[in-house]
């Protein structure tokens, strides 16, 4: 990987990792806990509760998405980084942009079904 290509991913690993801690922020907001004793009629806390069941799966998805991000960022030096785990070719640049914490080429990724 070319210097510039490096450092133009390093800037894009960063802002994704600020844009997804504001979208952890924003889903622990949505994932307070509902109180018993709220004005709400039955249907609508059910609904409540419904959202915040699914809001709480979305901040676990963010905070996974996190930790990879991270990882991605903290590895970005390492000789081996944007090479594939599984062949071991190297991973195209456009790929990293979109999806910076991939460790899979597209076709090794297809061929585990992810």
């Amino acid at each position: 990987m070319k210097n510039q290509q490096k450092a133009k991913l390093k800037k894009n690993i960063k802002d994704k990792i600020e844009a997804t801690k504001e979208t952890i922020t924003s889903y622990e907001l949505l994932t307070k806990p509902i109180a018993p004793d709220n004005a709400i009629g039955r249907l609508t806390r059910m609904e409540a509760i419904n959202s915040k069941s699914m809001n709480e799966a979305a901040l676990r998805r963010s905070k996974y998405t996190l930790s990879k991000l991270e990882r991605a960022f903290a590895k970005i030096d390492h000789p081996d980084f944007g090479l594939c785990r599984e062949c071991e070719e190297p991973i195209p640049f456009a790929r990293l942009m979109i999806l910076p914490e991939a460790d899979l080429c597209v076709r090794c990724a297809e061929n585990m079904g992810g």
